[in-house]
């Protein structure tokens, strides 16, 4: 990264900590909140990146809460994974089924 004050190839320096102002509040800290059920479309994501995507925004679900899933096809096998390595803690529930989209609401158990 490249500050307007620097010249390229200068290097950056980084502190070695950050301040932390609050930790015991739910979320990234950015002040934004939340509200509702978030959806992932994973049309748009490469074939190769989207089971990982979806793991990844199914970990930042919690208890009593659900996301929505949007692929481009029943997607069978992304759903046996998630029994797999949630071990029943996820409840799916089929909210569209094709053809051009399933919609699908992932609610992870209390």
């Amino acid at each position: 990264m490249v500050r307007p004050s620097q010249s390229p190839g200068a290097p950056v320096t980084v502190p070695a900590s950050l301040p932390v102002s609050d930790v015991s509040k739910p979320g990234c800290g950015c002040g934004c909140s939340d509200s509702g059920e978030p959806e992932l479309d994973v049309r748009a994501i490469p074939h190769a990146l989207r089971h990982a995507t979806v793991f990844g925004a199914l970990g930042a679900v919690t208890a009593g809460s659900s996301m929505r899933l949007v692929a481009p096809h029943d997607p069978k096998p992304l759903l046996a994974q998630i029994a797999e390595r949630e071990e029943g803690a996820i409840e799916i529930t089929y909210l569209e089924r094709g053809p051009e989209a399933w919609t699908l609401r992932l609610t992870r158990r209390a």
